[in-house]
């Protein structure tokens, strides 16, 4: 009760600041009624304060927005969440790959067009034909020749029927066709042609089997008396390919059954 009367007494002294007409004595001033508040039992009267004009208010010390905003944010998150769903959805059916004999060759996405993925895979050294033919046989038996081929920044002597791992080729899949176009060199029983540098009536052709990790390398750097030690772990993606024939040379001897 002794709260109660402080705060009338403040609004009545307070009240006279407020108006245009400074002539009003303190004696013509109204007393306020004071509030009662039986849902709340006992308020704290620190948490009451007077405003401008004498009107008796709560203070809110919550740091959470109205919810009427909050229910807004999230119907405009939704709206965000569902427009880019569809935009997402639409980049993705672009994005699938080319359908060739009624399947589809997935590839990833890389946001490039057929034009830029064709000229970055020649630069590498190979071409992507197309997905391989479940009917199809493109396996041969072993015969007398070999090729050099080179792949990125690597060179390797390959055969009919070998097995090479390189590093991760991009935008092909397993069981897609390759043609390998930089042949360095060309042997077999009857000849042996050398490119200055590249064969240009040459090609290897392979399919790829897998893409995989290689074992792990760990990588530690130290400086002594510098409290300095890092250790990194690294594993280099690969392709696996199967190489099925080698074309631009005379083959010659007698061709073992694989």
């Amino acid at each position: 009760m002794a709260s109660q009367r402080r705060i009338g007494s403040l609004a009545r002294h307070f009240r006279p600041l407020f108006f245009s007409n400074h002539s009003i004595n303190s004696s013509q001033v109204i007393p306020l009624p004071i509030p009662h508040f039986p849902a709340l039992g006992n308020p704290n009267p620190r948490n009451w304060f007077v405003g401008p004009l004498g009107s008796l208010s709560t203070r809110c010390f919550s740091s959470r927005p109205p919810e009427s905003s909050g229910e807004d944010e999230d119907e405009e998150d939704e709206d965000e969440d569902e427009a880019g769903g569809e935009e997402e959805e639409e980049e993705d059916d672009d994005d699938d790959g080319e359908r060739c004999n009624g399947t589809v060759t997935k590839y990833r996405v890389s946001g490039k067009s057929e034009e830029e993925k064709v000229s970055e895979a020649a630069e590498i050294g190979y071409r992507v034909v197309g997905p391989l033919d479940p009917s199809e046989k493109p396996f041969k038996p072993w015969e007398l020749a070999f090729a050099v081929v080179q792949i990125g920044s690597h060179q390797f002597k390959v055969s009919n029927g070998d097995s090479i791992f390189t590093e991760r080729l991009k935008f092909c899949d397993v069981n897609d066709k390759l043609i390998l176009d930089k042949v360095l060199m060309l042997g077999s029983t009857a000849e042996t042609i050398i490119g200055r540098p590249v064969l240009p009536d040459a090609a290897v052709h392979a399919v790829v089997e897998e893409h995989a990790l290689d074992a792990k390398v760990i990588i530690f750097k130290k400086k002594r008396r510098k409290n300095y030690r890092r250790t990194r772990g690294h594993r280099q993606e690969l392709t696996k390919l199967r190489i099925t024939d080698i074309q631009g040379i005379e083959k010659s001897g007698v061709a073992v059954a694989a």
